[in-house]
């Protein structure tokens, strides 16, 4: 049996509160504009040595925002029961200093209660988060995905009731189209549940919640905006400037894949690269501060596998 020293957090873990923190669109909640996301390397494949090394270093510099999903693993409720040991760990006394979000939308378990935005796999799918996290509640819900099947008003009652169980402080959704994004809003304002965030993904490669106006509606509307990839799994950075290195995440992700890189995008990467060293930074400096300086954006998540990770994207978001 390994005795383990008792985790103590860092008392200058708020240091740059000012400078780290944005108000997520009309709410009093304010996040960090760097979130530590759970999407990647926090299952069970992964160290949990490693996850532990991840998220104290995460709170000790102010991320108190954790962004995880039902199905992140591998396998399927890994990445939550990672987060319920940390929670039994290390984190029970610094909980009401977290912001813990989960969501639910995409395949979790066979038969037909096990996916899309069904009332019946919302709830109990965050009953089955709450358990695996060791959590009362989650500070935030999401919808994880647009169901076109499943009537909106159906999805989105069972949030606000999520809420109103206490389940839940909080509701967001993520990749919506615009139109049902209106729909949900509406809704949930009707229902004395405000939309707090949309979740969806924008980069220096993928700019579609801009141009489909996503991002404008929320900005205009006091939903904060929150965006997953702003790295574009890692194309944004100096990794893939000369080709693919062995054991990557192109080597094998699911999600990223050799043929993504294609010639055209190389020579794209290499021009942004450029011109962010002629500014004195990094392409993923760069990429990070480009996707903040957006209207209406509250925060990014990061997927990091290394402290040393951590530790940049947050000194380019505090140096900028």
């Amino acid at each position: 049996m390994i005795l383990r020293e008792p985790y103590i957090a860092d008392a200058h873990r708020y240091d740059h509160e000012d400078n780290l923190y944005r108000r997520c669109g009309r709410s009093g909640v304010k996040l960090p504009q760097i979130s530590l996301g759970f999407w990647h390397n926090f299952g069970y494949a992964d160290p949990y040595e490693r996850c532990r090394q991840l998220t104290h270093y995460a709170f000790d510099h102010g991320i108190t925002h954790f962004d995880l999903a039902n199905n992140y693993g591998p396998p399927y409720g890994a990445a939550e029961e990672v987060m319920g040991r940390l929670m039994t760990e290390d984190f029970r006394p610094y909980r009401d200093e977290l912001f813990i979000a989960t969501k639910a939308g995409y395949d979790m378990w066979e038969g037909p209660y096990g996916n899309w935005g069904s009332r019946k796999y919302m709830m109990a799918s965050l009953d089955q988060s709450l358990r695996r996290m060791n959590l009362d509640y989650v500070d935030l819900y999401y919808s994880h995905r647009y169901d076109p099947e499943t009537p909106l008003e159906e999805t989105l009652q069972a949030l606000v009731d999520i809420v109103k169980q206490g389940k839940a402080l909080y509701v967001g959704i993520s990749r919506w189209p615009l139109e049902a994004l209106k729909v949900a809003k509406e809704y949930l304002a009707a229902h004395d549940v405000p939309l707090l965030i949309y979740q969806g993904r924008i980069n220096m490669i993928d700019r579609a919640p801009i141009e489909e106006g996503i991002l404008d509606y929320c900005a205009d509307n006091g939903i904060g905006f929150i965006s997953f990839s702003p790295l574009a799994q890692g194309l944004l950075t100096d990794r893939y400037l000369n080709g693919i290195p062995e054991g990557s995440r192109m080597t094998h992700s699911v999600f990223l894949k050799p043929e993504n890189l294609t010639d055209e995008l190389l020579a794209e990467l290499r021009q942004m690269s450029a011109e962010a060293q002629q500014q004195g930074k990094t392409l993923a400096d760069k990429a990070l501060n480009w996707v903040l300086e957006q209207r209406g954006v509250t925060s990014v998540i990061v997927g990091v596998s290394k402290v040393e990770q951590m530790e940049r994207n947050l000194n380019a978001v505090l140096s900028n």
